[in-house]
């Protein structure tokens, strides 16, 4: 396809197959007033001198700032922070509003709790097509160890460790069903053995994994129907809701609300054992998820949902995600 040819919307989609990490980039303007966006053009020029450069629109509004700033700040933002760069790459609002921040070099605002702070003294400025070309000379920076925020494909992604040993398996895999290249058996696997270790202190409790998910259901759903928790409850436990809500009543975790006697919500007792048994839950899901490398709990959480979404595409959807290009890419025309 020729440059004369391009379609401007597909060949941004085309860029966007180039995954990035997603920066904010801070300064003030000659009265002082603090101005920032989110941009994904962020690369390195040079180790020595220290060089950094990223590009702006020539129809942003914020272009006039940094044209005149003599210093500004790169910050590289980690897996936590989407809402961050949704919030920097909104127009027409107080993008620093209720935010701590440090001040940098030239009293540059500077953001918390990024991967990498870069301040930097504006170098050169160069013309490029429909954007400006700003270098900037590393004057200071820091980071920390973190999980990065990726986008690609107009989207946010996330990025994890390849364990080496993950690789070899994948060109080993032979054609079975119980090695651990087949989905189903991963699931299994995992499913066996973190519901093994919650088991155990449930059975301590004299308490069913079928008992433990219905006191959940209903301290997440008060007043819910036999038929509503066992809609809730389907795909996640094979449950007979009538007679597990039936051994609870007896045991006086749960009774009948006062206004329908056909629905249920949790006694006194049935609040405070559910409280128990979901920290329980989440002191072992915690444990397991600090030996996971950073980033990989959150990109292990939506993968496994998106998977169910995909699976199961009449359920519910556990999240939604707001598209990153109509967050990221205002931040060209700002």
């Amino acid at each position: 396809m020729s440059a004369e040819s391009f379609d401007a919307n597909e060949f941004r989609r085309a860029l966007g197959s180039f995954a990035t990490g997603v920066t904010i980039i801070t300064t003030r303007d000659t009265d002082g007033v603090a101005a920032g966006l989110t941009v994904n053009s962020f690369n390195s020029v040079s180790l020595n001198p220290p060089l950094v450069l990223w590009s702006l629109s020539t129809g942003s509004q914020s272009l006039p700032a940094f044209q005149s700033a003599p210093h500004w700040a790169v910050h590289v933002l980690a897996a936590d922070q989407h809402h961050l760069s949704g919030r920097f790459a909104t127009r027409g609002k107080d993008k620093f509003a209720g935010l701590e921040t440090d001040a940098g070099i030239g009293a540059v605002p500077l953001l918390h709790g990024c991967m990498a702070r870069f301040q930097c003294r504006t170098a050169f400025q160069y013309e490029g097509g429909d954007h400006v070309i700003f270098i900037g000379e590393v004057l200071s920076f820091d980071y920390k160890n973190a999980a990065p925020l990726v986008f690609h494909g107009g989207r946010y992604a996330h990025a994890t460790v390849r364990d080496p040993l993950d690789l070899q398996r994948a060109a080993s895999a032979g054609t079975g069903i119980i090695d651990d290249d087949f989905l189903g058996t991963q699931l299994s696997r995992n499913h066996f053995r973190f519901f093994g270790q919650l088991r155990r202190a449930l059975a301590e409790l004299q308490l069913s994994e079928e008992d433990f998910y219905l006191l959940a259901a209903l301290a997440d759903q008060p007043g819910a129907s036999e038929a509503e928790l066992g809609e809730s409850l389907a795909g996640i436990v094979d449950v007979d809701a009538r007679a597990v809500s039936a051994s609870l009543m007896r045991r006086g975790w749960i009774q009948a609300t006062s206004s329908d006697q056909n629905r249920y919500e949790l006694t006194a007792a049935g609040r405070a054992m559910a409280v128990r048994v979901a920290n329980l839950a989440r002191a072992l899901e915690q444990q397991i998820l600090l030996r996971l490398n950073p980033g990989e709990a959150a990109a292990l959480k939506s993968l496994l949902a998106r998977l169910q979404n995909v699976i199961d595409p009449a359920a519910r959807a556990l999240w939604q995600e707001k598209s990153a290009a109509e967050e990221i890419a205002p931040a060209a025309r700002q």
